[in-house]
């Protein structure tokens, strides 16, 4: 694990203007990856020792913290974020904290999946951030309690050891535990604020629950479906595409930049494992005049197999959702969709089943990672 890179130090005080314009972020290596900790997967935090000036919740909030500066409530300064109350000594002689005192909140990952990387937000909180963070992960099946959590026969493994971070900054740290967690616990050292928790990983969903299922969303996110690649993300990102549930806006899709040339754009993805087709859905929600035209998908049975044309170029209508039944099953691990000339589509779903060996890859994989 290392913080990459690696902020420290105050930020200057709120001068006026832009509150952004000296916010120290970076390129991390690891944001391509699925935010585990999206609420739209059903992440929540659970439970924190103290949310004095700012509650808990906002940590997974969607959008970049805000800042008004004349915002005040009865407890003082109203911050977007989650913030503690300052810690204390125990009294005259003893004033400042001990080293071991510190803040937590407890995190559920919406879904369940390897870390590769953590981003610690502390935008705003220029004078009023932790002086370190720590981030530890357990994996508890069913949906456990708060009280479950902390019992003390509960497994912790540490992504980050006790860091030091920077105020008004984006503090980013890879990960490389190579197991499966579902709960993580953010401790704040000795106290302050974090505006926004990011967790970049690999959802690794449960094989027990997707046989019992049967027939699922195949390339569907919270199922370990994936974005691989895409030939424009000018507008919003690919992944919105497999995200839960339909589109609430235009910016909840895949909107690419007009194209002045005769090609096409395209995404990429990798199946939750090997699987049968069965029927697809291509959704333009909220896409009105900025809709795909036409589209195909075409899929391939491993990382180099040839691409086999599935639903050929069919015309798309604004804002609808379109359903297509395969004549017959598409067995496969990959799925490409093609879009002319550009545009955007907001969903993809393709749902079917497991092949007996995407079955027994996908059992596998979950008990390498302690599943």
């Amino acid at each position: 694990m290392t913080a990459t890179p690696h902020f420290t130090g105050d930020a200057n005080p709120y001068g006026g203007g832009d509150p952004y314009a000296d916010y120290r972020t970076a390129d991390f290596p690891f944001t391509h990856l699925v935010d585990l900790a999206d609420r739209r997967l059903g992440a929540g935090v659970i439970a924190a020792n103290d949310e004095f000036f700012a509650e808990r919740e906002n940590l997974l909030k969607p959008e970049p913290a805000e800042f008004d500066p004349e915002r005040f409530g009865h407890k003082g300064k109203i911050m977007d974020g989650w913030e503690t109350r300052r810690r204390r000594g125990t009294g005259a002689a003893e004033p400042h904290p001990t080293d071991e005192d510190h803040d937590w909140a407890l995190v559920r990952l919406g879904a369940p999946g390897v870390v590769r990387g953590l981003v610690v937000d502390t935008a705003h909180f220029r004078g009023n951030y932790p002086q370190s963070v720590s981030v530890e992960a357990t994996s508890v099946p069913g949906s456990p309690s708060p009280e479950d959590l902390l019992a003390p026969d509960v497994k912790w493994t540490t992504l980050v050891p006790r860091t030091a971070v920077g105020g008004h900054a984006a503090n980013g740290f890879t990960v490389d535990a190579g197991q499966r967690f579902t709960h993580l616990r953010v401790n704040q050292h000795p106290d302050g604020g974090i505006a926004r928790l990011r967790v970049h990983g690999e959802v690794a969903p449960d094989p027990a629950w997707l046989s019992a299922l049967g027939t699922f969303d195949l390339v569907a996110l919270e199922n370990g479906g994936q974005v691989e690649d895409a030939s424009d993300r000018f507008y919003s990102p690919a992944t919105n595409t497999i995200a839960p549930g339909r589109s609430r806006k235009m910016d909840d899709g895949w909107e690419t930049r007009r194209r002045r040339d005769k090609g096409n754009d395209w995404i990429r993805y990798r199946l939750a494992a090997q699987s049968e087709i069965r029927a697809v859905e291509i959704d333009t929600a909220y896409l009105k005049g900025n809709a795909a035209g036409w589209a195909t998908l075409s899929v391939r049975d491993g990382s180099d197999g040839d691409w086999a044309e599935i639903l050929p170029r069919t015309r798309l209508q604004p804002d609808t959702n379109h359903r297509f039944v395969l004549p017959e099953p598409a067995l496969g691990t990959h799925v490409r969709i093609d879009i002319f000339p550009d545009g955007g589509i907001s969903r993809l779903r393709l749902f079917g089943s497991l092949t007996a060996q995407g079955a027994d890859r996908l059992t596998a994989r979950h008990e390498e990672l302690g599943g």
